[in-house]
């Protein structure tokens, strides 16, 4: 008789400061996917659930898929959608099931509940309490106990950008099928320090995450289960943020702890190298207009989509224009009301358009403030392209109906969805090639190094407007524990 798998994804990264709603149509479009549908969108995919799949298809094992509730970053998740996507999940295994795999976030937060992941995995427990349960997470999470008690295994990315969320999905469901055959035993130790790293000091290539991802890799090799090291989210304002490691020992709680500790310490020696520091915008632009040879990728990280950002904020394409510099392409401005302007205008056409600033952002206690752009209409298209990189491949983008603003300087991609520029798509599906452009603008912070990198001469840190800057002064932190580095510059482990 074939063992019976529940499979299904709940993911979004809340940033508590971010005056983006987090309905349930944010979860999928046109709508949440469901049951087969949720299989066909999700199988073969470079994602957590796609590596969850092939797992349980491996086996042989009957799958349920009742739901991939998967948002863009954004405000705290609204209750009716959290309830719908946990209603979708525990229906299933309330049905019965052998074994539940899930691809979570480890980051939500909800109307109801700074820990969305956490009460998951709690209500999930309470109704099967002997169900094996593998969970692979983001290298955002924010782990709590509620997370690593209530599963049976649990595996987070080694990468940002999050190139290996397929691995991360099979990595954890392997775990759970050797557990079901009796060959491991596997037990998890967990545990934090009080750092709250920025998300711009987390990429795998660099420097320190890049180290102790490596050390993470090097006790799997010398026999754990699993070793996963969360930077984790700090534009969630919850007394769990920050960094934390999880590791998975066969049977062996003493090895799984040491090696977490070693891991912790090794992070907190290097606590000073988790700060970013920006320059000011005007001395990045110009030297940028220096540079010779392009493309020169310009970073607006601070009002980066996939960090919660507005992605409305126009500081850093401002100043561009207030530089004179030529040539250059930006995704994107995401601004629905000038989409219907320019759509009613007609490609070829030109039209003066109020473009972004449409959103306030109370948080940090600033205004919306659009900007008067005279351009010509170049492109209108549905917004819709399939991911090509390692980062979800074989997904659908949807960036809502979009529009391409051609000031003759600057195109400006403007979309209607909150999307994140990871993928080449963004601009070749507008009819922009990027690789010919002397400089393009970039609403992200290192996802783009997924699809850009290969082709970038110079990478630019721009020190822009919006709820996701590096700048922790700007935001009024209630709910994370204290103290905490660098809030507290003298915080003890």
């Amino acid at each position: 008789m074939k063992l019976r798998a529940v499979v299904a994804m709940m993911e979004h990264e809340t940033n508590t400061f971010s005056p983006v709603p987090t309905p349930l149509r944010r979860f999928g479009s046109p709508s949440v996917p469901r049951g087969r549908e949720a299989y066909r969108l999700y199988k073969g995919t470079g994602t957590g659930m796609g590596g969850l799949l092939d797992v349980a298809e491996s086996a042989g094992m009957e799958i349920v898929t009742p739901i991939a509730a998967n948002a863009a970053p954004s405000g705290p998740v609204e209750a009716n959608a959290y309830t719908v996507i946990c209603d979708a999940i525990c229906d299933a295994i309330r049905r019965g099931c052998d074994v539940c795999l899930l691809d979570l976030h480890g980051a939500m937060v909800t109307e109801t509940t700074d820990d969305g992941e956490g009460d998951l995995l709690a209500r999930i427990r309470d109704l099967a309490p002997e169900l094996p349960i593998g969970v692979s997470l983001d290298l955002h999470g924010n782990l709590t106990d509620q997370i690593v008690d209530n599963c049976t295994a649990l595996v987070g990315y080694k990468t940002y950008p999050h190139i290996d969320m397929y691995e991360a999905g099979q990595h954890a469901g392997r775990i759970l099928l050797s557990a079901l055959e009796g060959a491991t035993c596997p037990v998890m130790s967990w545990g934090n320090r009080p750092i709250l790293a920025q998300t711009l000091r987390m990429g795998h290539e660099d420097r320190p995450m890049g180290p102790l991802i490596e050390m993470a890799r090097h006790e799997e090799a010398s026999g754990l289960l699993a070793a996963s090291i969360f930077g984790g989210f700090p534009l969630a304002d919850v007394h769990s943020a920050g960094l934390s490691v999880v590791t998975v020992a066969d049977a062996d709680r003493e090895q799984a702890q040491a090696a977490r500790d070693r891991l912790l310490d090794a992070a907190w020696q290097q606590r000073e190298e988790f700060v970013f520091h920006s320059e000011p915008l005007a001395e990045t632009i110009a030297r940028a207009k220096a540079l010779d040879r392009g493309p020169i990728l310009l970073l607006d990280h601070a009002d980066n989509a996939a960090s919660g950002g507005t992605q409305d904020t126009m500081a850093v394409v401002s100043e561009v224009i207030r530089q004179g510099l030529e040539d250059v392409a930006m995704f994107g401005i995401c601004d629905p009301l000038a989409v219907e302007q320019m759509a009613e205008a007609g490609v070829g056409n030109r039209l003066l358009v109020r473009l972004g600033g449409k959103l306030e952002m109370p948080s940090i206690g600033m205004r919306g403030e659009p900007v008067e752009i005279v351009g010509r209409v170049r492109a209108l298209t549905d917004g819709d392209y399939v991911v090509t990189t390692a980062m979800g491949r074989g997904t659908l983008e949807s960036m809502g109906k979009t529009a391409v603003l051609d000031t003759g300087r600057v195109q400006i991609v403007v979309c209607s969805r909150n999307s994140e520029p990871f993928d080449l798509g963004c601009f070749r599906s507008v009819g922009i090639e990027p690789t010919r452009k002397k400089y393009l603008i970039l609403k992200s912070r290192i996802h783009y190094r997924a699809g850009f990198r290969e082709i970038a001469r110079h990478e630019l840190p721009c020190d822009g407007v919006g709820v996701t800057s590096s700048d922790n002064s700007l935001f009024e932190f209630k709910k994370v524990r204290r103290p905490i580095f660098p809030l507290d510059p003298d915080a003890s482990a």
